[in-house]
């Protein structure tokens, strides 16, 4: 019975009420409009693969990292001791704003992060899931873009 209402209650705390996922063309259509179709020389089919493996297409979603300590918010989980107001704020964004569902200050604050030495490296799913993939293709299967 503890279990249940744990998982209850982090179900809760992780997915804010009416958060609403987005199926995976509407990402792949919304971060293309937002200019990231090569940016840094980073095709589209990478960050639509991020999205997945960071938030499966949740643009509120919000995960606390036990382990390290920090605090992911958004579609990319952006990490708050970084890029938000919860810490340097690299990204001159409110935590918060990183949670809208238009994904503008996504975007913005995404092309900041990737423009540093890491590239898409900055994000530890990225490498582990999308860099050396041979079928990053399928991201964008039957989107229109």
């Amino acid at each position: 019975m503890k279990a249940s209402v744990m998982l209850f209650l982090l179900g809760y705390l992780m997915v804010p009420s009416g958060a609403r996922v987005l199926g995976r063309c509407t990402v792949a259509e919304m971060l293309y409009r937002g200019g990231l179709d090569y940016f840094e020389g980073y095709k589209l089919e990478n960050w639509v693969c991020l999205a997945y493996y960071e938030s499966k297409f949740n643009p509120s979603a919000v995960y606390e990292n036990e382990i390290t300590g920090h605090t992911g918010f958004g579609l990319f989980q952006i990490r708050e001791d970084l890029w938000c107001d919860h810490g340097k704020n690299l990204c001159g964004v409110s935590c918060s704003e990183l949670l809208n569902p238009d994904l503008k200050k996504t975007i913005e604050c995404v092309k900041k992060i990737v423009k540093g030495k890491q590239g898409m490296g900055a994000w530890l799913n990225w490498t582990r899931n999308c860099q050396f993939s041979d079928t990053l293709s399928r991201w964008l299967d039957g989107c229109r873009l």
